[in-house]
């Protein structure tokens, strides 16, 4: 017996089974914003994580081809946000190609920095960005949390097998 019985065939590597593999893994569900040239700029990331704790430090990735990349590559600060299971519209709102992300019904603010700073999150920081690392078509950006709240009310937005998803118990 091997430690894959009962498992499928195995593929080789490739985008679509990197995309298959990940559809299994459950995240939680961000927005990232900056201020951008023409204005602010944001996205839905689930590939925020914690760094480190001295300093605090969190890191996320984006693909160098979204329209957001160009106003992150020259941010000096950046907003995090951690939705709630409530925003699946804004978490799909920041996520599809051409929205007016900003526009009614999104609720913001210009916050610490100039960066933008959604309402109604279950937490959010204002960002230094300290590192920004070639990741293949992506880049990893590492931030240093400069300020934030961690004080919404709620349970997180997860993603999860393609879609947005509440927590159950």
């Amino acid at each position: 017996m091997t430690a894959t019985s009962g498992l499928g065939t195995p593929q080789l590597a490739s985008p679509d089974l990197l995309r298959s593999v990940f559809r299994r893994h459950a995240a939680g569900v961000a927005v990232i914003t900056a201020r951008g040239e023409a204005g602010p700029v944001g996205f839905t990331a689930t590939s925020v994580t914690s760094v480190s704790a001295e300093p605090p430090m969190l890191s996320f990735g984006i693909g160098v081809g979204a329209s957001s990349w160009p106003a992150i590559a020259a941010a000096d600060h950046v907003g995090v946000h951690i939705l709630g299971e409530h925003q699946q519209d804004l978490a799909a709102t920041f996520a599809r190609s051409g929205a007016d992300r900003f526009g009614p019904p999104t609720a913001w603010g210009e916050g610490p920095e100039g960066v933008p700073v959604l309402d109604d999150v279950l937490a959010w920081t204002v960002c230094r960005v300290v590192g920004r690392v070639p990741a293949g078509d992506h880049c990893i950006v590492l931030a240093e949390v400069v300020l934030g709240d961690s004080g919404g009310p709620g349970r997180p937005l997860v993603y999860h097998q393609g879609r947005f998803n509440g927590l159950r118990d």
